[in-house]
């Protein structure tokens, strides 16, 4: 029988691993291989895709992926048996000789050379908030896989001449995505003086198998072992000297978010750096196993290819091993000449006929067989965790077949209507009362010195009426991102993609695409950024072009400052019904792309599901501060300067002389040449046509340029209509995104995708307004 088959609560033993390329090797990286055992857990609320337990750990897997994989001996869950605590034993000290390594101890590194560390692991393990301790950095921390889409870069605090990268999270050294990639070339080709590998303690299995491929590149290395607390609080342990003797480098315990043991870590990480202390042990392959094939064929190939992996500065075990598996990658890297090439095929297709498996399932046998091993010996595993019988308690209700959907929704309009209508709003209308007085005192002040007219309308008009009313809008920007956060940490996220995955795969993406779209609504930027967690190029191209029709906070003052205007007593609904118009949009572009531009199917959803965790309040904190910062420093900066420019070229006519009637200003008659184009919407003024214009600096531009020209919403309602401020708002929505989001569209796509999303969202939103307004003249 299939995976697919096995019944809810049943584990059996995987026979075969269908597929092909580097879907199939994912599959292997993750634990999925022959003679492993599975467990089913349960389906997704749309029975698609499953939750499988592997390894310690839940993996998410699709019903059609699952049919690939045959399994045999169906039988009962048995609880795990733990081995009992042995004798402590203390941990070695800095530099101990036998303790890690048998080889000669080199010369210290000059004190003037910086130490490069590449801090790497599994996705979801701790790294950023390792990162954070390790360099006083506050980076973005979140419980759901793909946080790190970037590498980023800093000092180690204390110690001087030393840089700490934090790249993005990976399985296996096999690149699946290009966040992988990113991660894989810093390691070859960067060649940093030392590894900190961080791992998740409560999933060690699962995570020693990229430890493994990341000793093979023989570069000094110390093994961190994240989450120890919760480990021991559930009456676990795990012997840290046998681990290190079996492994051959350091293994320091610790707690990341605790800061526990951080020092020791530091402490060793510098030393084997400084004194360029390799991994002891490099070779996992068991020479008595299966007559030792495995092992054989990696000292052949290892023999075979040394001359061309110190060519191309590749580790010749590392190399060795991924050509074993069947790495294109790496066989292309060490041009090898044909008469070479098939001299390896032969050496692996021997290995395949004596092991019994295929290249690539041997070869993660290999590794899954010596972590096996290496467990068993050191792990003293824990009873069942809190934090996952709790994790198991609330996914009953949040990924319910009958209550997920509805908990989402729920969700989701609870943070809109906290946001718009009570905290987000109550906090704006304070900060705004705030900037009103101060706006009135400084008004009566330069009035009571006879300040200059000019000057006088630069600080009142162009400032307080441009960038103050910005800024009053700070709180419902903070007040989303702090929900989103609290969504974001608690591990919630993992779960939307899953519940979510059916559905969007009807749009032709994968349930990962919905966690870029739902950072999307906080800022376009991230989201694009966010989808280098994809594997799939068709997946990523699509999620980054639909992003933007994710309402992205920046557009919020533009939302208030029109509901607050034009529909005061329905605020939430008209924020709901833009935020999931939005949405509307994007599911029929997608619609429209799948049958058109990216035709084909969605990449297979292989996703690990964390356990739910308390968001951490230093964590919320500092994205808090990050946002803030961020939208203060766009309000005193990009905002404030098109406000200048806006209040110049409205103050001024073509002479330089002020003009008498704004409609002779520079502003009135540059604008007005597109005004045209906006009158089948219904706000065909050239001061609405302006305040667009500068949207494309930054969203927030339009109401700071709507209040510099129109001075009052009262002014405001003499021009639009409500029919027309709803016009208007669809076409706010819906338009070009800043430029701030087209340069990383720019980046990730190249510049012909960004045209086109610069000239095809005009397009839409244009459509989409026309048809409010002219439908709208129907009823009204």
């Amino acid at each position: 029988m299939t995976l697919r088959e096995l019944p809810i609560g049943k584990t059996a033993t995987i026979k075969s691993v269908g597929g092909e390329g580097a879907l199939r090797q994912h599959f292997l990286d993750m634990g999925l291989i022959p003679q492993g055992d599975v467990t089913m857990v349960k389906y997704a609320p749309m029975g698609d895709p499953m939750e499988l337990r592997i390894h310690s750990y839940e993996l998410t897997l699709r019903l059609a992926d699952a049919e690939k994989i045959e399994i045999e001996n169906v039988r009962d869950v048995c609880p795990e048996t733990s081995r009992q605590m042995g004798k402590p034993i203390p941990h070695p000290g800095l530099g101990e000789e036998g303790k890690y390594h048998d080889k000669e101890k080199e010369d210290p590194l000059p004190d003037q050379e910086v130490l490069t560390f590449a801090l790497a692991g599994n996705q979801n393990c701790g790294k950023t908030t390792l990162f954070n301790q390790l360099t006083g950095s506050n980076q973005h921390v979140g419980n759901f896989p793909g946080v790190t889409v970037d590498r980023k870069d800093g000092q180690i605090r204390g110690q001087e001449n030393t840089l700490v990268t934090d790249l993005p999270g990976i399985y296996s050294m096999s690149p699946y995505s290009s966040e992988e990639v990113v991660t894989r070339n810093f390691l070859l080709e960067e060649h940093p003086k030392g590894i900190i590998n961080i791992v998740d303690a409560t999933n060690i299995e699962r995570n020693l198998y990229l430890t493994m491929q990341l000793m093979e590149l023989d570069i000094p290395m110390v093994l961190a072992l994240n989450m120890m607390d919760e480990v021991r609080e559930n009456g676990g342990s795990i012997l840290v000297n046998q681990m290190e003797a079996l492994l051959g480098i350091p293994v320091v315990p610790i707690s990341a978010a605790k800061n526990e043991g951080i020092e020791e870590l530091i402490s060793h990480a510098v030393h084997v750096a400084k004194y360029q202390e390799r991994p002891g042990r490099v070779d996992f392959c068991d020479s008595e196993e299966d007559g030792g094939a495995v092992h054989r064929c990696l000292h052949a190939i290892m023999h075979f290819i040394e001359d061309h992996a110190k060519e191309a500065e590749i580790p010749v075990r590392f190399a060795a091993s991924k050509l074993a598996e069947g790495d294109v990658l790496i066989r292309d890297s060490l041009k090898l000449d044909e008469n070479e090439k098939e001299t390896l095929e032969h050496i692996i297709c021997q290995m395949e006929a004596e092991r019994g498996l295929d290249r690539a399932a041997a070869i993660a046998h290999m590794r899954f067989d010596f972590i096996e091993k290496v467990c068993d010996e050191t792990v003293i595993r824990p009873k069942e965790s809190k934090e996952h019988i709790r994790s198991q308690k609330i996914d009953r209700i949040l990924t319910g077949k009958y209550t997920a959907l509805p908990c989402f929704a729920g969700i989701m309009a609870l943070v809109f209507f906290l946001t718009f209508s009570v905290i987000g709003s109550g906090l704006s209308d304070l900060l705004d009362a705030g900037i009103t007085a101060l706006g009135s005192w400084v008004d009566a002040h330069m009035t009571a010195w006879n300040v200059n007219d000019v000057i006088h309308s630069l600080v009142m008009d162009g400032i307080f009426n441009g960038v103050g009313s910005v800024l009053s809008f700070l709180p419902i920007i903070v007040t989303l991102f702090f929900f989103l956060s609290l969504l974001e940490d608690s591990g919630y996220m993992a779960r939307v993609a899953f519940v979510m995955d059916k559905l969007l795969r009807k749009i032709g993406l994968s349930g990962r695409s919905i966690v870029p779209m739902l950072v999307g609504f906080g800022c376009t930027v991230p989201g694009v950024m966010a989808s280098r967690t994809l594997p799939s190029a068709r997946d990523r191209k699509m999620t980054i072009l639909l992003t933007p029709f994710m309402s992205c906070s920046a557009k919020l003052p533009i939302y208030a400052f029109f509901t607050a205007a034009f529909f005061p007593k329905h605020g939430a609904l008209v924020m709901i019904a833009l935020y999931f118009g939005g949405i509307v949009i994007g599911i029929l572009m997608a619609l429209f792309m799948r049958g058109t531009l990216f035709q084909g199917e969605a990449v297979p959803f292989v996703m690990e599901l964390p356990n739910y965790r308390m968001p951490g309040a230093k964590n919320v904190g500092h994205l808090l501060w990050d946002k803030a910062k961020d939208f203060l420093q766009r309000a005193f900066t990009v905002i404030f300067m098109a406000t200048l420019v806006i209040w110049f070229l409205q103050t001024f006519d073509l002479h330089l002389n002020i003009a008498a009637d704004s409609k002779d200003s520079i502003l009135a008659l540059a604008a007005g040449s597109l005004a045209f184009l906006f009158a089948p919407m219904g706000f065909g003024d050239w001061r609405i046509s302006t305040a667009l214009i500068t949207g494309f600096m930054a969203k927030e531009s339009v109401v700071s340029t709507l209040s510099v020209l129109f001075g009052s919403t009262g002014a405001l309602q003499t021009v639009l209509t409500p029919l027309s401020a709803a016009s208007l708002l669809v076409f706010c929505l819906l338009y070009t995104p800043c430029v701030a989001a087209i340069a990383s569209i720019r980046r990730e796509l190249g510049g012909k995708w960004a045209v086109f999303v610069v000239v095809g969202q005009c397009v839409i939103a244009w459509i989409a307004a026309f048809v409010v307004y002219q439908v709208g003249h129907l009823f009204i």
